[in-house]
């Protein structure tokens, strides 16, 4: 299958700022994808998409569950039918971490810090689509999207006076939970917690949490894309994303709301990497994740920062354009994500799909959950691999090999 690159031409578009302190971790060019959460439609022929419209959390305020700027947080509900009437499909946004005063600031005047930002409609599709040949196992499920405007992947709870800032993730988290319970979600006799990205983070460390909400009768498992960060050095030997992660654990609260089977032997910060969460979870879970995460290696491999005299760029914006020591650099980073699944692999109920492609987030967009040319591991597209494992219909473990063999790749490309 003919690999497909996705070319963007990013100069000018969407958010565009340089400024602030904001563009080493927010608005890289991979801040873009994320875009595509309200521009899907660009990869799809549908012609009367699922728009869904945005319900706030009215009671979130009496709980302190509020977004950066103070506003209510919120969420798109599409109910389900049928035979997917009581089964359940949470989606948590992603879109970056805020990890200082400056940050955040910034953020909470966007759609990624408050609701008065936030679009009052979004398209439905991939994962969250209702349509049976786009989204075959979850399409008349109830699909539920939760904005994301806390900055710090649903876990803070503290606050900045001075800024004016409200750091209430884990609040929001809760208040959402609470509000979709009350609106049929205890009634689930199936349910999945997903996520894309900070997302994909939040859905991990959010799993085993989730999984209590429910009695033992009721099918529980989650799902992380592109949310499997890795605690690696960049190409200078520095600790970007350390550095970035720690910053959020500090600044937003978030060390009292992580997992304390990680935090009775590891410090905060290495508590916020799913590296050292993901064996110890007790609900099962899927992990997708593109080998080569555009993400990670635009924001937290080699970014500017560690990349002065601009080396990496043409690498970093375009995978044709890397050097032999570059690729095998990027070779070494997947060989590192392969090695920390190795215990998580071990357990039967969990699930894994990582194709050697150059993306991010694969299940929300519907060229690469689910289409006639979607990427695919032995023949197998991520929305298949993730039904058989969620409905237990196979064991799903899948490895692709190492780039440049997968053909099948909806490759993401910058210039």
């Amino acid at each position: 299958m003919k690999e497909l690159l996705w070319v963007w031409f990013v100069a000018g578009l969407v958010l565009g700022m340089e400024t602030n302190g904001y563009l080493d971790f927010n608005v890289t060019e991979l801040d873009r994808i994320e875009e595509l959460e309200y521009g899907v439609s660009k990869f799809s022929s549908d012609l009367n998409p699922l728009m869904v419209g945005l319900t706030l959390i009215r009671g979130a305020a009496a709980k302190g569950a509020v977004c950066l700027d103070g506003t209510l947080p919120g969420y798109h509900l599409h109910r389900g039918h049928g035979s997917g009437s009581n089964s359940w499909l949470i989606h948590l946004e992603g879109g970056g971490w805020c990890n200082n005063i400056r940050n955040c600031v910034y953020r909470k005047k966007t759609r990624r810090g408050s609701s008065t930002y936030m679009e009052k409609q979004i398209q439905f599709t991939g994962i969250l689509s209702d349509k049976a040949q786009e989204n075959p196992d979850f399409f008349n499920w109830n699909r539920v999207k939760l904005r994301y405007c806390d900055g710090a992947s649903f876990s803070g709870d503290s606050q900045n006076q001075a800024a004016q800032l409200q750091f209430r993730g884990e609040r929001i988290w809760r208040a959402a939970m609470d509000d979709l319970m009350e609106n049929g979600m205890r009634y689930a006799k199936q349910a999945l917690l997903s996520g894309c990205s900070a997302g994909g983070l939040a859905a991990i460390l959010h799993c085993d949490e989730f999984g209590n909400l429910f009695p033992p009768t009721t099918k529980v498992k989650c799902l992380s894309d592109a949310g499997f960060f890795l605690d690696t050095p960049d190409v200078s030997g520095g600790r970007t994303i350390r550095n970035l992660y720690n910053g959020v654990v500090q600044l937003q609260g978030v060390t009292n709301n992580l997992p304390r089977v990680c935090t009775n032997h590891l410090d905060p910060t290495s508590c916020f990497f799913p590296q050292n969460l993901i064996s110890q979870i007790k609900t099962p879970l899927f992990i997708v994740n593109a080998a080569y995460d555009t993400w990670q290696i635009q924001s937290s491999i080699a970014p500017p920062t560690a990349d002065p005299i601009g080396y990496w760029r043409d690498c970093r914006l375009n995978h044709g354009r890397c050097t032999p020591a570059q690729i095998q650099f990027l070779q070494g980073f997947r060989n590192q994500m392969l090695r920390t699944v190795g215990g998580f692999l071990e357990s039967k109920q969990n699930g894994l799909f990582i194709n050697s492609c150059f993306a991010h987030c694969q299940t929300e967009r519907q060229d690469t959950w689910f289409a006639d040319d979607s990427p695919v591991i032995q023949k197998t597209a991520v929305a298949i691999a993730v039904g058989d494992w969620y409905f237990d219909r196979a064991e799903v473990k899948l490895i692709d090999c190492p780039y440049p063999c997968d053909k099948s790749c909806h490759n993401l490309v910058f210039r």
